[in-house]
């Protein structure tokens, strides 16, 4: 049996220090494990800002490639919604919402729900895009930018990684 008020002790404790994560076994089959959720990095253009929380996904510059640099090139063109053909915007004017966490990536509240957003609808600042769960807790992301939808990287289901591109707005 775990002592709830131990629990919420240790809960306090890893939440106002620097640990990220901690695992403890505890007798024959008692585990806990206990995670804060990444630090997110959100630059647009050349800004960057250190930003805490998982609710709000990073949105960065598609030209600029984790890992690679600036230098790496530009992105796969976006793929647009039909009739918008004649209105596509090059992809170095594309923002990119990525994930702030590993989980699974799922674009409606509910199984039977529409999704938040589909290619082509636009978005104001702070508007759920997707929810992402990890570890049985299911984390809204919102947009961190007004816009158009030109891209959904992400098929519903789908587990993503830190830092994977999830959508591709154009900016207003």
């Amino acid at each position: 049996m775990i002592d709830l008020a131990w629990l919420q002790k240790l809960i306090d404790m890893v939440d106002g220090s620097d640990l990220d994560s901690l695992e403890i076994s505890k007798g024959f089959g008692t585990r806990i494990r206990l995670s804060k959720s990444p630090t997110v990095h959100v630059v647009a253009g050349s800004s960057a800002e250190r930003v805490s929380g998982a609710a709000i996904p990073a949105v960065r510059d598609p030209t600029e490639s984790a890992g690679s640099g600036p230098a790496a090139g530009s992105a796969a063109p976006p793929r647009v919604a039909p009739g918008d053909e004649s209105v596509a915007p090059s992809a170095s004017t594309l923002l990119e919402i990525t994930s702030p966490m590993v989980g699974t990536f799922y674009r409606a509240p509910a199984p039977d729900a529409p999704p938040y957003v589909e290619t082509g609808d636009r978005v104001t600042e702070g508007q759920t895009v997707c929810i992402l769960e990890a570890m049985k807790l299911m984390n809204e992301l919102e947009s961190e930018v007004a816009g158009t939808v030109r891209e959904i990287c992400v098929q519903n289901g789908d587990p993503v990684e830190y830092g994977q591109v999830l959508f591709r707005i154009e900016p207003d």
